[in-house]
């Protein structure tokens, strides 16, 4: 499936049951080819690719216990001084980015705390940064380069 991303040469394979698996780079094993999945891996390409994300700082599907129900964020960016800055959520290609699934990736950030969030559906990506200190969340025009961030704390990013 075409997304808005460029294009990365990714593994996909088919299982003895003749379903399409996709190899993760980032936990080194296949899995299976889901709309959102094929989001997932392409747009942590991206994000490495384009904006110098290193790959062994994005943890995949991070746990996290909300109202007493377990649940799994789709990835986490941590910075050099190993906290989290960015968490990501994505979605496959036909949901539609609404007021739902911004309240999902907010709900996971009271886990969290960290000052970016970024959700995909890999036809379209937001970007928000989150102001603790103002209890602001503001829409950016633009991910950040992971230069701009790969030390920053909640209170110290330049937006």
């Amino acid at each position: 499936m075409h997304l808005n991303l460029p294009k990365y040469s990714l593994k996909i394979k088919k299982n003895a049951l003749g379903e399409f698996e996709i190899f993760d780079a980032f936990r080194k094993k296949y899995l299976y080819l889901t709309p959102e999945e094929w989001v997932r891996q392409n747009f942590l390409h991206f994000l490495v690719n384009e904006y110098d994300y290193p790959k062994s700082l994005i943890e995949i599907e991070k746990g996290l216990t909300l109202n007493q129900l377990q649940k799994r964020a789709d990835a986490l960016v941590y910075n050099t001084l190993g906290k989290p800055v960015v968490l990501l959520e994505f979605k496959a290609p036909h949901i539609t980015l609404n007021q739902n699934v911004m309240e999902q990736i907010s709900r996971y950030n009271l886990h969290f705390k960290v000052p970016f969030l970024i959700v995909s559906n890999g036809m379209q990506h937001h970007c928000f940064y989150v102001d603790f200190e103002q209890q602001t969340v503001t829409e950016l025009n633009e991910i950040p380069h992971y230069n701009k961030i790969k030390t920053s704390t909640t209170s110290n990013v330049n937006k």
